[in-house]
């Protein structure tokens, strides 16, 4: 059974499935269907770090412009869901509580709302295919993998890692806020006038 289409492979669709329960019934419920969504539970092959679609595509640039680069990554009904070692979501919120509280989210900017999702959670990942009748072109755009996975032990981020992309992200933001409202760019071939001469 194949699953390239999408860019899930093989290996990386075992790799899912091994979250659950039943990983042979997912496999096989895939090859039926690949172009189906499913639920798997968070807590033991990975966690989920669920940000809104803008703040997560900004901790993902940071994670490959300036990092080590992310584990899997989905876009599903306008959130990004970042996977990440098991054990990232119970340690993520009291990091970001400390950066916080330590002042520096003050200096670069709000953390957008993260959800962190592990042991005990479950959440939805996108069909590992997108052809033939599937769904449609919108909601193949809605419910997608942005890097899939293709192996069956992907590199996952800690909390750590994810904590420096939020606040990278953030600082991002806040700058781009900043140059935006405050200080629009200069025209380079503008003339500059000294007007405290008039009189």
């Amino acid at each position: 059974m194949s699953f390239d289409i999408a860019g899930v492979a093989s290996e990386g669709a075992a790799w899912l499935a091994s979250a659950g329960t039943y990983p042979r019934s997912t496999l096989a419920l895939w090859a039926e269907r690949p172009d189906a969504p499913v639920v798997l539970p968070c807590g033991s092959a990975f966690d989920i770090v669920n940000a809104p679609a803008i703040f997560g595509r900004r901790m993902l640039d940071r994670l490959w412009d300036d990092g080590p680069g992310s584990g899997p990554v989905a876009a599903y009904r306008g959130r990004m869901l970042l996977f990440a070692a098991p054990g990232t979501a119970q340690r993520l919120p009291s990091l970001l509580e400390w950066e916080e509280a330590a002042g520096r989210a003050g200096r670069c900017g709000a953390v957008a709302p993260l959800l962190c999702h592990g042991t005990g959670d479950a959440v939805t990942v996108p069909a590992l295919s997108v052809g033939g009748t599937g769904p449609s072109p919108a909601a193949r755009l809605e419910s997608r993998w942005l890097v899939a996975p293709d192996t069956r032990h992907p590199w996952l981020p800690g909390a750590e890692i994810l904590l420096w992309a939020a606040v990278r992200a953030a600082r991002a933001t806040a700058s781009e806020a900043v140059r935006i409202s405050i200080f629009p760019p200069t025209d380079q071939d503008a003339k500059v006038y000294d007007v405290s001469r008039r009189r």
